[in-house]
């Protein structure tokens, strides 16, 4: 029965989440693969191609901003950082985040009433 609930979408939240997780500076795709999930909204690790999928569309619509970062060893990083518009969309989905959260509490209390649990 618990495979028919819950969200279908497993990639809903990984807008947000980026957005989130750039607020702490900027970032490269691997990094902020290692850190999407601190957020609770993914089962296991994110596919990097979901999230460079997500970046790429961010960028366009101009959520974030990159650059090339050539500096250390290796070879040189893409690295993102939110913009002032992207942190209205996610001032937006936290909005959004609150108002579900409130109805989802107001269902649960209303099951426990009927229920007497």
């Amino acid at each position: 029965m618990s495979e028919k609930i819950g969200p279908n979408k497993p990639d809903r939240y990984v807008q947000p989440s980026i957005l989130m997780a750039l607020l702490d500076g900027k970032s490269y795709g691997y990094e902020l693969l290692q850190h999407i999930g601190e957020y609770g909204f993914l089962k296991g690790d994110a596919a990097p191609g979901m999230i460079y999928r997500h970046l790429r569309q961010m960028e366009d619509e101009g959520l974030v901003a990159s650059q090339w970062d050539a500096t250390g060893s290796g070879p040189a990083k893409r690295v993102y950082a939110v913009t002032p518009e992207g942190r209205e969309v996610l001032e937006a989905w936290v909005g959004y985040m609150e108002r579900q959260a409130r109805a989802l509490l107001a269902f649960v209390g209303r099951y426990n009433e009927k229920s007497g649990s």
